[in-house]
């Protein structure tokens, strides 16, 4: 009888939670989302942004490289809320999503301005 097979990591569009980030091998194509805390472009960075997104389980570091920045140039800019896919990488105990697709999700924030939105529907996974 063979063994079963592992469960895939999740693939686009579904997002791992950033609490689970230490969960899949370094190397994993992984996707995260998130609200946009900071976004920092340091000088000495070579034209690397490195952007911090908050769920509702903790933070996600990003890294963008210069190229992947110039295609997503206005999610990485604009954006208030972000879903990013990319790969897994370890250094130094810390975690980061290279990415390498930038999606702007800020849209959805806008749902919540809208009289008509029924927040009974929205509710956080453990939340009475």
């Amino acid at each position: 009888m063979q063994e079963p097979r592992p469960a895939p990591w999740p693939r686009p569009p579904a997002a791992l939670p950033a609490a689970r980030l230490d969960e899949p091998p370094t190397g994993a194509r992984v996707t995260v989302a998130g609200l946009v805390l900071v976004r920092q472009r340091p000088g000495t960075a070579k034209g690397v942004i490195f952007v911090t997104l908050e769920d509702e389980t903790g933070v996600a570091n990003v890294v963008v490289w210069p190229k992947v920045f110039e295609r997503c140039r206005r999610a990485v800019i604009a954006g208030r809320l972000l879903r990013v896919t990319g790969r897994l990488q370890r250094e130094a105990g810390v975690v980061h999503v290279v990415a390498e697709q930038i999606e702007d999700l800020s849209a959805m924030l806008d749902e919540l301005l809208r009289p008509d939105f029924r927040h009974d529907l929205a509710k956080a996974g453990d939340q009475p």
